[in-house]
């Protein structure tokens, strides 16, 4: 006599389910584009039907919003940790430049230049990418404040240099997208770590060594 639990259908929890969507659109936007996110898509990539997807997402541009806040906010905490415990700010900020100068922070750098672009026509997107844009800023300008109050750093307007910081990093990605990095020569790739060094009064190199 077969067993009255087999092939029964497991629901999954309805929190879990919705970041497992979120999840699955975020890791599509990365490597094909926020244009590529559809419901049906989504609901092939999880073996589900699109129904299930419109349950949680009834409008498209709520999930690509969604699965773009997911990549930009994960990437974020992954190069600038909230936990700076035992490190200086120096430190922490070296290994910031070290990661988004590989290779690995090109696709978040796609990313952002893909929404950016798209957020011109798409207003729950351009709301999620202002929303994006100060968690960055917020994020970098305190470490930066940190490191000045520790007497790390040297700089009258910690704002103003994350936002110089970022203003280069968002270039060298403009750069990334196009290819014109060709062999990825480390003068181009450090030329956010050598703004930040020149704005904060560290010796040359400072934040151009290899990370701990």
């Amino acid at each position: 006599m077969p067993s009255s639990t087999q092939n029964k259908r497991i629901r999954k929890d309805p929190a879990a389910r919705r970041a497992e969507i979120v999840a699955a659109a975020a890791e599509v936007a990365l490597i094909d584009g926020l244009e590529c996110i559809t419901l049906r898509r989504i609901a092939d990539e999880l073996a589900v039907r699109p129904g299930l997807i419109s349950h949680y997402f009834p409008a498209v541009e709520d999930l690509v919003s969604e699965a773009y806040g997911n990549a930009a906010g994960s990437e974020l905490d992954e190069l600038l940790p909230l936990d700076r415990a035992g490190a200086t700010a120096t430190q922490h900020l070296a290994r910031f430049f070290a990661r988004a100068a590989g290779e690995s922070y090109d696709g978040i750098s796609r990313l952002w230049l893909n929404a950016r672009h798209l957020s011109r026509y798409r207003p729950t997107l351009r709301d999620r990418v202002t929303v994006q844009e100060a968690a960055w800023r917020d994020r970098l300008e305190g470490l930066i404040r940190d490191g000045v109050e520790r007497g790390e750093f040297r700089t009258g307007d910690p704002s103003l240099t994350a936002i110089q910081i970022l203003v280069v990093l968002d270039g060298l990605g403009m750069l990334v997208n196009s290819g014109d990095l060709g062999d990825d020569p480390p003068v181009v790739r450090n030329m956010p770590a050598t703004t930040a060094e020149r704005e904060l009064g560290l010796p040359a190199g400072t934040l151009t060594a290899p990370a701990n």
